[in-house]
């Protein structure tokens, strides 16, 4: 059995599959700050065998909300003599730039901790000042004095030569054993000063917090008779294994929403649907990503804490291209200083989560919306649920203010919660140059399903699909992941002055170098394949667009077939090319997959009419149409086949599908629910 389990704001979810293909799908509270609890809690819960547990994957929020909470460890900054202050100068590209307000984002590091040492390489690697020593021991006593928890080394031109970082690093272990140490060509061999020293200190600053969770949760699943091999989920779309984790735990900083991604794209291949927006909307947050002809967009832009009035902290590792939003099930609906109503980003999280939950939610959430609507049945709820508490916070902190009924504002709610997602929709798909009517939008999550069919039709997209598993879906991406790491390594060269044989060679020793690093996590040599792409630009701009290039030698020709690519990537993305102007390679990116078996997903076999499945009639309130008398279909009831036309409700045991006039749902033999929009 393979076992996947992620961890949400709100719930942990798990998905088994065993060999026959028959899935199992569990729900269980997350448990902050012992996230590894509610893990245990969860395995418990779907009365699994641990025993048979062969391989288990996991993706985490501990990194995310280590960072986001300001909860790591104390740091210190060792740095090359005139660059102690790179965090703080970071770039000038102001996001609002008529913010009079506007305040550069507080360093990780404070300056008295970032010490300067004496060395210096050049552009090529080549060394203009060896490295002090002495300052590097200085350094490291002063940090001892200060109590300092993790050391970042990062020096200048570092990722064309890790020398000096490398010697430093060996020097802090060998004076200061016990100490959590990361040197920036650990994480990344990409230029750009201040986005690798950024990254190099947050992997520092939760490093310990990494170790500590993944040993805490590695003794749980020991205890409970799990012995099977063990990964976690990366933010590139890939899994690693537990002990490289602690290594580089930034790579999980993103752990789960991509795995959502990546599942939405192999259910993609399985119904032969090559463009898809994966969209995800769980108890915090929604997320949404583009994927275009089959490939993930991956990119080492990522940014914590971005926002329009805020630069955020870079981080430059691999991380699916997702749009992340403060609008989920347990959003808080709120008045702002000009009267308007708000939803989100403040969540009720799942302590003391939304108002039904009878846990001393007070703020009404856009769950307590839904409920009140008809969309949401209380009967599906794990416990009690006061229906007269939940309209009371509607009428109190909406209603009341509006001068409107009950009704009125529980829809007001999930009307401000519709648009805000359809702005994050838009971001991913009209802003980056992609006709929405090409996609079909895959929605999962607890609360996808329920908001995807408005969406849809509003974007105007043609298809829905509803995965099986839909409340846990990512957990269910993660079983179908393959292990993967990422080399990118900073290579200026122009392509018309380029020299094959030096170029074929750094090829190879990406190639070796991840080899070695997938025999070390126990996988054999015939299991890892390649991909290879190229950060490319036109000669004298600044930033770069990634192209996929073939695998084997370089050539004349396949020089040729890789310009004519990047002509075509560049015209896409910014509506021109340049024929004929030079180009050149910033960076080589190589990705290697190291390919582990997966289960095979069963085909249901079940028969039955359409309306055995109708589960009762309830008045569902629609936001053209009003109050509408409503067919509440049983999920596990439909068979394969099966037409729904709307308006009608589909249940499951954590989610609920609400289908428009003029939308039919059909069910395929996986038992995934398509749902047409009426979108011509």
């Amino acid at each position: 059995m393979r076992v996947a389990t992620d961890i949400g704001g709100t719930f942990t979810d798990l998905v088994a599959v065993d060999k026959e293909g028959h899935i199992l799908v569990t729900k269980s509270h997350t448990t902050p700050p012992h996230f590894e609890k509610g893990v245990i809690d969860v395995i418990k819960k779907s009365k699994i065998n641990a025993e048979e547990i062969e391989a288990f994957i996991h993706g985490t929020t501990v990194i995310i909300n280590a960072l986001t909470e300001r909860k790591g460890v104390k740091t210190g900054l060792i740095t090359t003599q005139g660059f102690r202050d790179v965090l703080e100068i970071g770039r000038g590209n102001r996001p609002d730039l008529f913010n009079i307000r506007f305040k550069k984002p507080t360093p990780f590091v404070p300056r008295y901790l970032r010490r300067e040492v004496a060395e210096r390489l050049n552009y090529k690697g080549e060394v203009l000042i060896p490295l002090n020593r002495k300052q590097v021991v200085e350094a490291i006593e002063f940090f001892k004095r200060e109590r300092v928890e993790a050391i970042a080394v990062a020096f200048l031109h570092s990722y064309a030569n890790p020398a000096h970082e490398q010697e430093t690093v060996t020097l802090i272990k060998e004076l200061w054993p016990d100490i959590a140490v990361t040197a920036s060509n650990e994480v990344t061999k990409e230029w750009r000063e201040y986005e690798r020293t950024s990254t190099c200190v947050l992997n520092s600053y939760v490093k310990p917090i990494a170790a500590s969770y993944v040993d805490r949760l590695e003794d749980e699943l020991t205890k409970i008779g799990a012995k099977g091999k063990k990964y976690i989920m990366q933010s590139n779309g890939g899994t690693t294994t537990f002990s490289q984790s602690k290594v580089t735990p930034i790579n999980m900083v993103e752990s789960g929403p991509v795995a959502g991604v990546f599942g939405s794209n192999i259910l993609g291949q399985m119904l032969g649907e090559k463009n898809i927006i994966a969209f995800d909307i769980g108890g915090t947050t929604a997320k949404c990503s583009l994927i275009d002809n089959g490939e993930i967009k991956v990119s080492t832009d990522y940014k914590i804490e971005k926002t329009n009035l805020t630069a955020g902290y870079p981080i430059k590792i691999p991380v699916v291209d997702i749009v992340e939003i403060g609008n989920g099930g347990g959003s808080i609906a709120w008045i702002d200083e000009a009267g308007s109503l708000k939803v989100g980003p403040i969540s009720a999280g799942a302590v003391p989560g939304p108002v039904a939950y009878g846990k001393g939610g007070t703020e009404p959430t856009t769950t307590d919306a839904n409920l009140i609507t008809g969309r949401l049945s209380a009967n599906n709820f794990d416990y009690e649920v006061d229906i007269d508490k939940v309209k009371e916070a509607i009428r109190e902190k909406v209603a009341k203010y509006f001068n409107i009924s009950v009704d009125e504002g529980a829809l007001g709610i999930i009307r401000i919660a519709n648009s805000n997602m359809l702005n994050a929709l838009k971001l991913v798909s009209v802003r980056k140059g992609y006709d929405p009517r090409e996609f079909t939008l895959v929605a999962f999550g607890g609360g996808g399903s329920m908001h995807a069919p408005a969406l849809a039709k509003e974007l105007g997209v043609k298809k829905v699909v509803v995965p099986v598993a839909a409340s846990v879906f990512s957990a269910w991406g993660m079983l179908m992941t393959d292990l993967r790491h990422d080399y990118i390594k900073t290579y200026i060269r122009r392509l018309n002055d380029i020299k094959y044989e030096e170029i074929n060679q750094e090829w190879t020793s990406l190639e070796s170098e991840a080899v070695a690093q997938f025999v070390e996590d126990g996988l054999e040599r015939g299991k890892v394949m390649f991909s290879r792409f190229a950060d490319m630009r036109y000669l004298g701009q600044e930033h770069t667009v990634k192209v996929p290039v073939p695998n084997g030698i370089w050539n004349e020709d396949l020089i040729g077939e890789v310009i004519e690519r990047f002509h075509q990537i560049h015209e896409h993305y910014f509506t021109f090319k340049l024929d004929g102007a030079p180009t050149e390679i910033v960076n080589l990116h190589l990705t290697g997959f190291g390919v582990v078996q997966k289960p095979e997903i069963g085909k249901i076999q079940q028969n039955g009419a359409v309306e055995s499945a109708v589960k009762e009639i309830r008045p569902v309130l629609y936001e053209d149409t009003g109050w509408i008398d409503t067919k509440v279909y049983d999920r596990q009831r439909l068979a394969p086949g099966v037409s729904i036309e709307g308006p009608a409700i589909v249940e499951e045991a954590s989610a609920s599908t609400v289908l428009y006039s003029g939308q039919e749902l059909t069910v395929d033999v996986y038992g995934n629910l398509i749902i047409s929009t009426g979108v011509k």
